[in-house]
């Protein structure tokens, strides 16, 4: 059997229905106008025929593509399945569509990522991870590419910047376990060295100090559980461990928890707090119960697409605040 190398086009469906070809792009075009009967004959013979429209052909005389691509890495993570599982839905909600492009952390990466997403004349590019040097970004407007940085420290015009409030958490984090009467704060981190989890960090760290109760500080690895082990090991094997810590992800206070249970029996929150970041959804699971910061995902996926829909300047920064969400691994604190 021989299978046609064509695909079905407009002409043919155009054929078909006994209509113009312009009417069939009418059809297919949202708000566009032509009347009831001719729309019936034209979906009808779309439907007999298997036709679809081809959005990268139309993207051609349009100058949109319709797609978007996602600059990312650290794509086992669970927040990073969180984030993205919200973005893709949104986009293609709004008649978009994601492309993924996995990276590594370094710049470098990203700007072989940015290179891939003009070539294949994305309208977009949302940057997760990394940050794109000015030429670059320069080089993505140039060719109609707008960018998205989230949790990206510096500045690029024409952007579209989305923070958290990170340093501000790390401050919370820490009052949080000083009213419980934690009197040993410690702060768990990957050496990742992300924006987000440096100003969470050094949030926690420069809160303590100026409380008086110098934070200890570790950091290990990359963001992941078993970094998690390692820094609970650390952390809990000192003279004098914590009795309070702050992990700067979820997956990172997973591993703490199960070391301090399991290995060195610590009770908790009797013996020992802890708080995450992320809220991911095994933050809730009843082996965690994780007090920890809600990212607020869905207001991050609305804004990106907003912002793509034109709503909003140019270069435009977007503030967001993460909530403390209290369960099981810290006691609530006496009123």
């Amino acid at each position: 059997m021989t299978i046609p190398r064509n695909a079905v086009s407009a002409k043919d469906v155009a054929e078909a229905a006994g209509v113009s070809r312009a009417a069939v792009s009418r059809t297919f075009t949202p708000g566009a106008s032509v009347s009831p009967t001719t729309r019936a004959k034209v979906l009808a013979a779309a439907e007999r025929l298997g036709y679809h429209v081809n959005h990268l052909a139309r993207g051609l005389i349009t100058a949109e593509s319709g797609i978007v691509a996602l600059i990312v890495a650290e794509l086992d993570t669970p927040f990073r399945a969180r984030l993205l599982a919200a973005l893709t839905e949104k986009l293609q909600a709004d008649g978009k569509v994601a492309m993924l492009i996995n990276t590594d952390r370094s710049d470098e990466s990203v700007k072989g990522a940015l290179r891939q997403a003009i070539s294949y004349r994305t309208d977009a590019a949302v940057v997760l991870s990394g940050m794109p040097d000015p030429a670059l970004g320069d080089l993505c407007i140039r060719n109609g590419l707008r960018l998205v940085l989230i949790n990206r420290e510096e500045g690029r015009p024409g952007a579209l910047h989305i923070r958290l409030n990170d340093a501000a958490c790390g401050a919370q984090a820490f009052e949080a376990l000083r009213r419980i009467g934690c009197v040993r704060p410690a702060v768990a981190t990957s050496r990742s060295a992300t924006t987000s989890l440096r100003l969470r960090a050094e949030g926690f760290a420069h809160a303590a100090e100026d409380a008086g109760l110098p934070a200890t500080r570790e950091a290990i690895g990359v963001t992941s559980y078993a970094a998690g082990l390692d820094l609970g090991t650390a952390l809990l094997s000192r003279s004098e461990p914590p009795d309070g810590i702050f992990c700067t992800t979820d997956l990172l206070a997973f591993g703490v928890l199960d070391v301090a249970r399991q290995r060195f029996g610590r009770r908790v929150p009797e013996d020992l707090s802890v708080i995450g970041f992320d809220d991911v959804a095994q933050a809730g699971w009843d082996a965690y119960r994780l007090t920890t910061f809600a990212q607020p995902v869905n207001d991050i996926s609305e804004s990106i697409v907003s912002w793509l829909d034109g709503n909003g300047a140019a270069d435009d920064l977007v503030e967001l605040d993460a909530h403390l969400v209290w369960r099981d691994t810290v006691s609530m604190p006496s009123r």
